[in-house]
């Protein structure tokens, strides 16, 4: 009985080393098959928007609202996210049209933020400017609007002409703070460079200055003489009568005309008021405060534009300024842009603009402060 148990059990253990075998390669047959399927599933093409937009939630939500606009994502897509990392909320830069599915789950935890580039061109509105960022980025244009006018100090020039690298899908009323704090923090920083201080309200004093100066400056260079011209006659209280102030809000690109001066009775008709409007024309630029607050010495009181070079004639006399219009007329506009002679006076501002305002410093900071009331 033993010898024959013996055998009996050599044979059961004979007949079982196959199944062993088998097992092993089905184990391996099924592993190199799901390899297949996988690397097959993770090449498939797959076409998407540049800019993607990803809700908050869990991996699961994400997954689902994916696949609901047309992405085709299931539990597979779900382990991999998951292996990969965190999904980034919001608008994001995928940067491609056409990508395999698996560079789509890659982009999806490693793509940033996307940006949209909006210049607020120097000399621009508020009006203009909140039309701009509504159409490029989709928003609510009202929105906007009124929450401009909940939190701005000023009807106009709260945000300095400049590029802004905005993401989408930032709520409007978080864009205007942005917006206004990012400006109220470049002020700050300019005016204790040269006054050591800041006063919003009499800063602003001179945000009203430098915009009728971006507003009729025909170059960067010219700003310092304009703002002579400026202060000249705020000194003497002759009214500015200056076009440029006149396109103001809605009428930034309108030509101003008799019957427009005749009919305007705002603050910014600088033909029927004396002083500067209560309110800054337009955004400005840091060149056009320096300009305001370093104007170079002269007694000019009045200018025209060449119709030669482009830029402005400057005259102390009123005889000497009507005999510039005259000298325009029969003359082709070239807008060159070139001063044949440069004179002292240009000499000086083209020195006020390339020094540093750090080094720079005004002859009276206090009564420059005084004038503001």
């Amino acid at each position: 009985m033993p010898d024959n148990n013996t055998e009996a059990n050599k044979i059961i253990v004979n007949k079982r080393k196959p199944n062993k075998s088998l097992v092993i390669f089905n184990i391996i047959e099924f592993i190199l098959i799901t390899c297949i399927v996988v690397l097959f599933y993770i090449t498939i093409p797959l076409t998407s928007t540049k800019v993607l937009f990803i809700p908050k939630g869990s991996t699961s939500n994400i997954i689902s609202y994916l696949d609901k606009s047309g992405f085709e994502l299931n539990i597979v897509d779900k382990v991999v996210l998951r292996s990969l990392g965190f999904i980034q909320s919001g608008w994001i830069n995928i940067d491609k049209n056409h990508l395999t599915k698996m560079d789509f789950l890659y982009k999806l935890t490693t793509s940033k933020a996307a940006l949209k580039n909006v210049t607020l061109i120097p000399g621009e509105t508020s009006y203009i400017f909140l039309k701009q960022l509504a159409n490029k980025l989709d928003l609510s244009e009202d929105k906007l609007v009124k929450t401009y006018k909940k939190y701005a100090y000023k009807a106009d020039g709260n945000i300095i002409a400049d590029t802004y690298s905005l993401p989408y899908g930032m709520k409007e009323e978080h864009l205007v703070l942005y917006l206004l704090t990012q400006t109220n923090k470049k002020y700050e920083s300019f005016s204790k460079k040269i006054f050591g201080l800041y006063d919003k309200k009499k800063w602003y004093y001179y945000i009203s200055l430098a915009s009728v100066i971006q507003k009729e400056a025909a170059s960067k260079d010219e700003m310092p003489i304009v703002s002579s011209v400026v202060h000249n006659r705020l000194r003497r209280g002759m009214k500015l009568q200056m076009d440029g102030t006149l396109n103001y809000g809605k009428y930034s690109h309108i030509k101003v005309t008799a019957k427009r001066i005749k009919e305007d009775n705002s603050s910014y008709n600088t033909y029927k008021n004396r002083g500067l409007p209560k309110n800054p024309v337009s955004a400005v630029s840091l060149d056009a405060i320096k300009a305001a607050i370093f104007p170079v010495k002269s007694k000019y009181l009045y200018f025209v534009k060449d119709n030669k070079t482009g830029l402005h004639k400057f005259s102390k006399s009123y005889k000497e300024h009507i005999n510039n219009i005259k000298a325009n007329r029969g003359v082709k506009k070239s807008y060159t842009k070139i001063k044949a002679v440069e004179s002292k006076i240009d000499k000086e501002a083209k020195s006020i603009m390339k020094t540093d305002v750090s080094k720079q410093k005004p002859t009276s900071i206090k009564s420059l402060w005084n004038n503001v009331k």
